[in-house]
């Protein structure tokens, strides 16, 4: 999930409010509480004469994190559900820098996606789901099951259970919601009329939880809804109430810590610090959640999805190039633009003016106010602002667009 991104803007944010000494205490503390685990590169990193782990600004092609939501109820207690045993990644975020520290990728892959997973060291070497990749090998198999689908090299992961969420939920006082309809959905209890409402704890994680509430039923809709949810969360930890905030601060910090399992190289204090320094100014517009694109197919089981690896093409280049990207709009399966949402600085206008180039009928009235229709932007071409166009399936949006879920009616 975002969380770990909010848990590092929220670590370098409390040294630079905060005096030295409390700065210091607030530090060790906080990494004091780290669960880590090693991934199969920590394992080369750690080799006799191998070089340091570089710095963030020297990684070439910007950084990548893993982020990983387990469905695991060990250790949470009985709130969740029966502990059916196993344990999935039934969220599974890729995260991209930029080398340049100016934009950000978020990637999310369904929890459905029928996709190869390699051989890892406690299992793996078939087709199967992606959320399985978890229970064959841990975080360290995850991570090289992305690597795989997507090209990328991955030196960095963490893991976040269910009592993380509502702890970091509550930590930060809230997330404003938007719902365009009625989402009611008895197998995770979350009831929520059309408006905002702020959301924390056990209502925060229902409403990342729940599929059958939202958009199609699907997990697909699921993602969709969290992109409302994270957005949101983004732009409220970069708020002036929550940055100016130490206790605000130090407690999403403390929360994040405390439950979450980060890999060896991630957990180190300074690795934590530079990375948090490349995302604490940049730009919302900047910060991009897309889905992993996918199609229905015979191949796979029923309810399941395969990778539409054509267009994944198309996002992964843009990575690997360290460009960002532009969906064709935003929202998707379950969620549209907030009718309501505050008119940001610099948008553009809701009208143009009448493109010359464009031959006028004499016979037909000029509306001088109407809005000309932009040419269709051709697939992977990039815009004037550097960002790949992505194809029309690859949904999303980004940190500063206002989005609305969309009940499952």
């Amino acid at each position: 999930m975002w969380a770990v991104a909010t848990f590092l803007v929220a670590t370098v944010a409390v040294l630079g409010v905060s005096g030295v000494s409390i700065a210091a205490y607030a530090a060790w503390d906080v990494t004091s509480s780290i669960t880590t685990v090693s991934l199969v590169s920590d394992e080369a990193a750690a080799a006799p004469g191998a070089a340091p782990p570089p710095e963030i600004s020297a990684i070439d092609g910007g950084v990548n994190l893993l982020l990983v939501g387990s469905d695991s109820r060990t250790g949470q207690g009985d709130a969740y559900g029966e502990d059916e045993g196993g344990e999935l990644n039934d969220v599974t975020m890729l995260l991209h820098i930029s080398q340049d520290h100016t934009n950000a990728t978020v990637v999310s892959f369904p929890r459905d996606l029928v996709v190869d997973i390699p051989d890892c060291p406690e299992g793996g070497g078939y087709t199967a789901p992606i959320n399985e990749s978890l229970s064959q090998g841990g975080l360290a198999c995850t991570v090289l099951t992305v690597e795989s689908l997507s090209g990328l090299s991955i030196p960095f992961a963490a893991e976040i259970q269910f009592n993380g969420v509502i702890e970091m939920s509550n930590a930060v006082g809230g997330v404003p919601v938007c719902v365009s309809e009625l989402i009611d959905d008895p197998y995770t209890g979350v009831y929520l009329e059309p408006g905002t409402s702020s959301l924390s704890g056990a209502d925060a994680l229902g409403f990342l939880r729940t599929r059958h509430g939202v958009g199609d039923g699907s997990d697909l809709g699921r993602i969709s809804s969290q992109q409302v949810f994270l957005s949101s969360l983004v732009r409220t930890i970069k708020s002036d109430s929550t940055l100016s905030d130490f206790g605000k601060l130090y407690g999403l910090a403390k929360a994040a810590a405390s439950n979450m399992t980060l890999s060896d190289r991630l957990a180190s204090p300074d690795t934590m610090v530079s990375i948090a320094l490349s995302l604490k100014d940049m730009d919302l517009s900047k910060v991009t959640f897309v889905a992993y694109p996918s199609y229905s197919a015979d191949w796979v089981p029923e309810g399941k999805v395969a990778p539409d690896t054509d267009s994944a093409a198309v996002l992964f280049a843009a990575i690997q190039a360290d460009q960002p990207v532009a969906v064709e709009a935003p929202g998707g399966i379950a969620s549209v633009l907030d009718p309501n949402a505050p008119v940001q600085a610099g948008a553009p206008a809701t009208t143009a003016p009448v493109d010359p180039s464009v031959p006028v009928d004499p016979s037909v009235p000029v509306d001088p106010s109407a809005p000309v229709e932009p040419a269709t932007p051709e697939l992977g071409s990039v815009n004037a602002d550097g960002s790949t166009v992505l194809p029309s399936n690859v949904k999303g949006q980004t940190a500063a667009d206002y989005t609305c879920s969309v009940g499952n009616d």
